[in-house]
């Protein structure tokens, strides 16, 4: 580098509470996307949300791509069903990801979430806090390390 150019400012690290939402989504798929180059993959970010998904994971085989929706926490959503479409979701520090539909069928067995107003009224439900059954299932899906 040539002394007499100006250095270029020092880094700074982010807070994630202090990212707009479109912040948010960028950051945590360029996290989950680091995540997922250890297990030899690489993620296409998709413009529009392409039937439901966020992003593409292709591994180096070729043969395994998945289509993934990723959220900042575990959100299962009626509309998402049957579309073969992978949830990644960060909570209590750890990255998961896993089949929706599977998901959403745990769900029904380790919570009562599928008969709250929220799934019900809205087909919607979200939660940073899974609880111990539910967190049991989840560990098979976990990537990453702690």
């Amino acid at each position: 580098m040539d002394p007499n150019t100006t250095r270029p400012p020092a880094l700074n690290k982010v807070l994630y509470d202090q990212l707009n939402g479109k912040q948010k989504e960028m950051y945590n798929f360029h996290k989950f996307g680091g995540i997922l180059a250890d297990y030899g993959f690489v993620c296409i970010k998709l413009s529009d949300d392409w039937a439901g998904a966020d992003f593409l994971a292709i591994h180096k085989d070729g043969t395994d791509i998945r289509r993934v929706q990723l959220k900042p926490r575990l959100y299962i959503c009626r509309k998402y069903m049957n579309k073969d479409l992978f949830m990644a979701f960060p909570t209590g520090g750890r990255w998961y990801l896993v089949l929706r539909d599977l998901l959403v069928e745990e769900v029904g067995k380790c919570t009562n979430w599928l008969n709250t107003s929220s799934w019900i009224d809205q087909e919607f439900y979200h939660s940073t806090n899974p609880g111990a059954a539910l967190m049991q299932f989840l560990s098979e899906y976990r990537v990453g390390a702690g």
